[in-house]
């Protein structure tokens, strides 16, 4: 199979030759610590650790190589100057490009808060909407029309991609992410009490404004997976309560879901950290077949959703970060208590975030073994 077909087979409910491997990327400091622990300091990112990691485990199958994607940029335009305000002792106040004013340790810069190159702690202290005018000039930075959101070669590229080997994913911010993004946790909060027509309002934006994308993108390109980031829940429950998720959310979800249906995009998943069993219905009535990371210390059971959800819902993650940590006879039960799952199908198995850097490069070759056996890459 290509891994085109294997990705769509692997989530979809199919037959895949094995599945998809992807035992989880390791972020700066993880990679850190395992070049420490004798990675090739030439292995520069989580994706290419993920590879030697799978080689170190005795893997001998091809893997294969991403090709070409088709970028596309949802985010401000223009973007706010990145500026360092105030330097302190063990801390600096800064503005990044969202327009956020907020507090980080010295040992990172401002260009941290653009990537996930690392976990970065920060204390908020101004967000970029606060009043009814920050809004309206913030609305202003998104066109969903600027030609620059899209390839300049995007109907060449589109042609190209259209027999394409492996899978095109492309990813947005969902409403309730975007909106937090604007006026802070507390703030969104606090306003879906105090102005919650407001609420409804920024959602109806982000709504009209990702569907023009979308529109857009779809004139030069299917893609295989449209992919939301929300991050709506805590380690217990979601950060709002279900009837506010179904007053402001669900709606935005399900025009998005029935658009996608009928251009024939194949999955469209969710990513939200967090313990997100109350959420699953409601991201099962948008059309959403697939989230992820299904963070274990979060109380979510990964066999207990199959058994509640049957083939209503994929996953991808699931394997306990803490398990992988752990090593040996941890790793093993963990591997062992997915493989119902796993047999199944509808899942990809994964640390369930990016991978910490608790993890030792020996546990992690060890764990990408034991998962690469039960995926089906290695048989020995």
């Amino acid at each position: 199979m290509t891994l085109r077909e294997r990705y769509l087979n692997s989530l979809l409910f199919g037959k895949p030759d094995r599945v998809t491997l992807e035992p989880g990327y390791g972020r700066e400091s993880t990679l850190k610590r395992w070049h420490e622990e004798g990675l090739s300091s030439d292995i520069k990112n989580g994706k290419e650790a993920m590879k030697q990691a799978y080689i170190d485990a005795g893997g001998s199958k091809e893997w294969g190589s991403d090709g070409e994607k088709f970028p596309v940029n949802e985010r401000m335009v223009p973007q706010f100057d990145e500026i360092v305000i105030e330097k302190r002792e063990r801390s600096q106040i800064v503005q990044d490009w969202k327009g956020n004013i907020c507090e980080i340790g010295n040992e990172y810069t401002i260009d941290y808060l653009r990537t996930s190159a690392d976990f970065v702690t920060r204390r908020w202290v101004k967000l970029p909407v606060e009043t009814r005018a920050d809004w309206e000039s913030m609305k202003k930075r998104y066109d969903a029309d600027d030609p620059s959101r899209l390839p300049a070669d995007a109907a060449e590229r589109g042609a190209r991609l259209k027999d394409r080997d492996w899978p095109v994913v492309i990813k947005f911010s969902g409403p309730f992410w975007q909106l937090r993004e604007w006026v802070g946790f507390e703030g969104l909060c606090m306003m879906i009490y105090d102005d919650p027509e407001l609420v409804s309002e920024m959602c109806r934006f982000w709504e009209s404004y990702v569907m023009r994308l979308m529109e857009r993108i779809f004139e030069h390109i299917i893609p295989d997976d449209i992919y939301i980031s929300e991050d709506m829940a805590y380690k217990s429950f979601p950060m709002v309560s279900p009837d506010h998720v179904k007053q402001f959310f669900l709606p935005v979800w399900k025009r998005w879901g029935e658009y996608l249906k009928s251009k024939g995009v194949k999955i469209y998943a969710m990513d939200s950290d967090g313990n997100v069993d109350l959420l699953i219905p409601f991201w099962i009535e948008a059309g959403i077949n697939v989230c992820d990371p299904i963070e274990v210390a979060a109380g979510n059971d990964i066999v207990e959703f199959r058994k509640k959800y049957g083939t209503k819902m994929a996953f991808r993650g699931g394997v306990d970060k803490r398990a992988i940590a752990k090593g040996g006879e941890a790793i093993e039960k963990e591997i062992e208590r997915l493989l119902p799952v796993i047999k199944t199908g509808g899942f990809i198995p994964g640390c369930d975030h990016a991978v910490p850097h608790d993890i030792s490069w020996e546990n992690y070759v060890y764990y990408t073994r034991l998962l690469a056996k039960a995926t089906g890459w290695i048989t020995a």
